[in-house]
């Protein structure tokens, strides 16, 4: 068969089938006119499935199956057109509806754009000249400034996904965010804990343990191998597997490029202080892993000062390191972590003038600070409490006006009232679903 004649099997089985829609997810995204609509975010965490959401919004609304174009570059028998050949699937649609050449009406879904080459001034023709409506996906954050920022010059609007948060795991098991009642603070709290326990990424919410820690195991080798080296031609692969995990290991901990350069060259590999940076950027890049910044209206302190490691999720990193580094005070920073991140939130940590830390801080829309703190356990009258509250009133006397919360894994709500303000102390399971 033609490479042609392969390409509309593809399209027309694409049209034919039954896709999985799943659990509609919370991402605030709009579809606009003229701009195409931009899906990025770790592998696995559900983007192919907002896509298939979208087609199926569209079909209820009356679009018809042979008005989608919908392609997968996963497909091996894509191969012609990921080398670059994009206009292969034009030529091919348009012979299956030489109607629609020209007209509007048609949508375009073009599924794990990074793997095929020349990818966006393809979506910019189609857009300009084919008068189609284009929807893509992809797991790379350059997608966010160079590729999209470049060739779609401002004609695309693109949005994060990150695996399901905890409301969405919550819609995902059918339980309700009611809070009124202790018989639903109690679903809730039950919710919590096996969202605790299995974090979220879709694939595993319904898998045995050992099953899950296995997926999770073979998702970040895959990060590792196929979306950073792989993806930036890495000269040094071993260098940067062991790198990806000493990172894991130190989720919510400190680092620096000094220590990450030596640490390498105690395992023997030849690297460079620009080669680590280089790392750092390409597993951000593939939403692995994430740099938190200290909180400075200096640039060149933010960058001289250590900063913060964080995974895309709490339980892929239980399942993924030895446990030396990581304990469960770590993962629930990490779980607020990306909370916050998931909602758009410029996140930094605080160092107050005496050097106490805050974990988390941001501004709200009314230009206030944000101040958190994530403790696993902080009872009353404790030590852990009494030096939590101590680095949040040293940040809100340094920064008047600020709201401040300590966030902890079951703590019960209430206020903390103290001569610079209030200072909220909140379970986790609440602080997740707050504002949701």
């Amino acid at each position: 068969m033609s490479t042609l004649g392969i390409i509309q099997d593809v399209l027309l089985e694409a049209q034919h089938q039954d896709f999985f829609t799943g659990v509609p997810r919370h991402l605030p995204y709009r579809l606009v006119g003229g701009k195409a609509f931009v899906c990025i975010g770790v592998r696995r965490c559900g983007k192919s499935t907002l896509l298939h959401q979208i087609i199926a919004r569209l079909k209820q609304a009356g679009t018809r199956a042979e008005d989608i174009l919908y392609v997968n570059f996963f497909d091996d028998r894509l191969d012609d057109v990921r080398k670059g050949k994009l206009g292969l699937l034009t030529e091919a649609y348009y012979g299956l509806y030489p109607e629609k050449k020209g007209k509007r009406g048609v949508h375009c879904f073009l599924d794990e754009v990074q793997m095929a080459t020349g990818w966006e001034s393809f979506a910019d023709r189609l857009q300009r000249s084919e008068k189609m409506g284009v929807y893509a996906s992809g797991s790379s954050a350059r997608l966010l400034a160079r590729e999209l920022g470049t060739a779609m010059r401002g004609r695309s609007l693109a949005w994060e996904l990150f695996p399901f948060s905890f409301a969405e795991f919550l819609d995902a098991r059918g339980i309700a965010r009611d809070i009124r009642g202790q018989q639903g603070r109690s679903r809730i709290r039950k919710g919590f804990d096996e969202y605790w326990e299995k974090g979220g990424f879709p694939e595993v919410l319904d898998t045995d343990p050992r099953l899950r820690v296995m997926i999770h195991q073979e998702y970040f080798k895959t990060m590792i191998f196929r979306d950073v080296v792989e993806r930036n031609d890495a000269l040094h692969p071993r260098a940067v597997r062991d790198m990806a995990y000493r990172l894991l290991n130190a989720a919510a901990s400190m680092y620096t490029v000094n220590a990450l350069t030596g640490y390498l060259k105690s395992l023997g590999h030849k690297v460079s202080k620009a080669f680590v940076g280089d790392v750092i950027e390409w597993l951000e890049d593939a939403y692995s892993l994430f740099t938190v910044r200290l909180f400075d209206a200096s640039v060149s302190r933010q960058h001289a000062n250590p900063k913060k490691i964080y995974a895309v999720d709490h339980a892929l990193v239980r399942s993924t390191t030895n446990g030396v580094l990581v304990n469960s005070g770590h993962l629930l920073e990490n779980l607020v972590f990306v909370d916050g991140r998931r909602r758009g939130r410029e996140l930094h940590y605080y160092r107050t003038a005496s050097g106490r830390e805050v974990d988390f801080a941001w501004r709200g829309e009314d230009g206030a600070l944000r101040l958190v703190q994530v403790a696993e356990r902080a009872p009353e009258e404790s030590d852990t409490r009494a030096r939590e509250l101590t680095a949040l009133r040293e940040a809100m006397r340094e920064c008047p006006k600020s709201r401040s919360f300590l966030v902890t894994r079951d703590e019960e709500e209430g206020q903390v009232q103290v001569p610079e303000g209030s200072i909220h102390v909140m379970p986790v399971w609440r602080y997740l679903i707050a504002d949701e």
